[in-house]
């Protein structure tokens, strides 16, 4: 039986970019077609039980890059035909011409596979997950539930784990800045910031939601 993949719109292109660019080793390639009558472009970031979930943007500009990077201290991104700016990050943009079925949105409402929520006590607490991952940190997603924010990471234990969690805390208001900033050298708490340029910090990515996400079971 195909299990056809889980599509999750971000909030807008500058988080797409920042999803498949920001802190990685080599960009990740996106992929950009028509689905559901718009033109996208998308992702695949997790597996869940053997169903892909991938994130998307709609875009209605064509090209074979999209770049990401720093301008006058804020973060840059468009879609290029070209790589010129030694300075940015491009990912790859490859074209479908049509979607197969089997990457056919999953159309089931009734989710028989969900992400267990796991509520941590403090944003300390959620980038202490990130040890071991500072070469290439995991991005974080942030979404409303309706009365708070919610900002976390999807991971399994260990392999075998037949539950994936979304490991989270709980925002009184939005993150409207796109990095949360940490050390464990100076005891202080993390902190929600707009660039990356402060030298002895490790970073996080956030990436905004357009609404709750769907496959956690809240």
């Amino acid at each position: 039986m195909i299990k056809l993949p889980h599509y999750i719109q971000v909030s807008d292109m500058l988080e797409f970019s920042r999803l498949v660019c920001a802190f990685e080793r080599v960009p990740r390639t996106s992929f950009s077609f028509d689905l559901e009558g718009q033109h996208v472009i998308s992702v695949q970031m997790d597996v869940l039980k053997e169903k892909p979930v991938i994130y998307f943007t709609p875009t209605e500009k064509i090209g074979h890059y999209l770049s990401y990077g720093f301008k006058g201290g804020k973060e840059d991104s468009e879609i290029v035909n070209t790589i010129t700016n030694p300075t940015y990050l491009y990912s790859p943009i490859v074209r479908v011409k049509s979607l197969p079925s089997s990457l056919k949105p999953e159309t089931n409402k009734e989710l028989e596979v969900t992400y267990e929520p796991l509520e941590l006590e403090d944003l300390t607490s959620l980038v202490k997950l990130s040890y071991g991952f500072e070469e290439s940190p995991f991005p974080l997603f942030a979404f409303s539930n309706g009365t708070k924010w919610m900002v976390g990471v999807f991971m399994n234990f260990n392999e075998s784990d037949e539950v994936s969690y979304f490991c989270h805390v709980k925002l009184d208001s939005e993150p409207t800045k796109p990095f949360l900033k940490y050390s464990s050298k100076d005891g202080l708490e993390p902190a929600f910031v707009n660039t990356v340029s402060e030298h002895g910090y490790s970073y996080l990515k956030i990436i905004k939601l357009k609404d709750k996400h769907p496959l956690v079971k809240l």
